[in-house]
């Protein structure tokens, strides 16, 4: 249950990956990490949940693949952090989340890449 005083905080917005994107995020008003160790990762995503923030955090593809604890326990749990990975600029995206996994064993990972390629050709 939200308190009085969790209604006045705002939620903070983070990016932690790679530098190119980092700009752009830095321009919408995210804090940004450029090519954080994966021991910031783990510093800044345990000092989040210590401190019982709400945060929107993005964080790239290589950061999102590495073996970080706290990273780890977030996706699992979900709650006040949210935390969403987007692919390295110029790389041709990758639907990695679990839903993606799952639509993949039952309908090909082939049918996925055609819509991705679909939306690349004829975007709206």
């Amino acid at each position: 249950m939200e308190t009085e005083q969790d209604l006045g905080r705002p939620t903070r917005m983070l990016f932690l990956g790679e530098d190119l994107l980092a700009d752009g995020f830095r321009l919408i008003g995210f804090e940004t990490y450029p090519n954080p160790s994966p021991e910031l990762v783990e510093r800044t995503l345990r000092d989040l949940r210590r401190e019982r923030e709400k945060a929107f955090v993005v964080v790239d593809e290589a950061v999102m693949q590495q073996d970080i604890p706290s990273l780890r326990q977030l996706r699992r749990e979900g709650g006040r952090i949210l935390v969403i990975a987007v692919p390295a600029l110029g790389e041709r995206p990758r639907l990695g989340s679990d839903v993606a996994k799952r639509l993949a064993m039952l309908f090909g990972s082939a049918a996925l890449e055609e819509r991705a390629d679909q939306a690349t050709e004829n975007p709206s």
